[in-house]
């Protein structure tokens, strides 16, 4: 896009949307690394698009050499005030960026939906930061969730895909489906090892920040929704793909 985008003020919240729900870190960031925990790798890790340091302060709990890129000055602040000084912020847009090694386990936590050129960062982590035993954890929102497919018939958004006006503000480029996901991976030159869903989600989030202050759902309803996933990943909250090297 020709347009210069504006990282620190696409994460601020609007009137229409939140940029990040209490949904995503409370509930789906611990759910996604329970999905990935037989598929990480010991080594160092990469997180592509940290934002505040949400998802990256439960990683620390497994890797003591984290390097996190993140294209906004003010999220990278918000960040380092919340985490161990340990951690390595690198100020800077993936396709600019230049990092000093190779990485065994890599982070695209709801990211690549924001990509202007989304199979180029791709086919930079499978050529230049993947290591040879590396793996990728690419995780995106889910076109065909049930929460859209009814926002849908509800004549809220023309389709399951639809960018709304809302999300383009927050900077989001495509609202991928596993198929679509799994095309940019393979045009990167990636190889799929996985392929799955996270949480079954019939709710928006919004919906779900307000549900999760009360005491309707419990734990195990939580666990109920994530081991549904598990058998329906096109009707996940999130879709995700471990890749390696190709």
């Amino acid at each position: 896009m020709s347009k210069t985008r504006d990282y620190n003020a696409e994460f601020e919240d609007s009137e229409a949307r939140k940029y990040a729900y209490d949904f995503d870190f409370d509930v789906m960031h611990g759910y996604m690394l329970q999905a990935y925990q037989s598929f990480r790798r010991p080594g160092n890790a990469l997180e592509l698009g940290s934002f505040k340091g949400d998802f990256t302060r439960r990683i620390t709990e497994s890797y003591e050499d984290i390097t996190c890129v993140e294209a906004s000055g003010v999220a990278i602040e918000e960040a380092r005030q919340r985490l161990p000084e340990t951690i390595s912020f690198v100020e800077a847009r993936f396709e600019t960026v230049n990092l000093p090694t190779r990485y065994d386990n890599i982070f695209l936590t709801h990211v690549l939906e924001h990509l202007d050129d989304p199979v180029g960062t791709l086919r930079r982590i499978n050529s230049e930061w993947l290591s040879d035993h590396g793996r990728l954890f690419l995780c995106c929102p889910n076109a065909n969730a049930p929460s859209r497919q009814i926002a849908v018939h509800m004549g809220l958004i023309s389709h399951n895909a639809a960018i709304t006006d809302a999300e383009a503000e927050h900077g989001h480029r495509a609202t991928y489906s596993l198929d679509t996901l799994e095309r940019e991976a393979r045009e990167a030159g990636l190889s799929i090892v996985h392929r799955s869903g996270i949480f079954f989600k019939a709710l928006a989030n919004f919906q779900w920040d307000r549900l999760l202050k009360t005491d309707i759902v419990s734990p195990d309803y939580l666990d109920g929704c994530y081991a549904l996933g598990q058998k329906y990943p096109d009707l996940c909250s999130s879709i995700y793909l471990v890749c390696e090297r190709g």
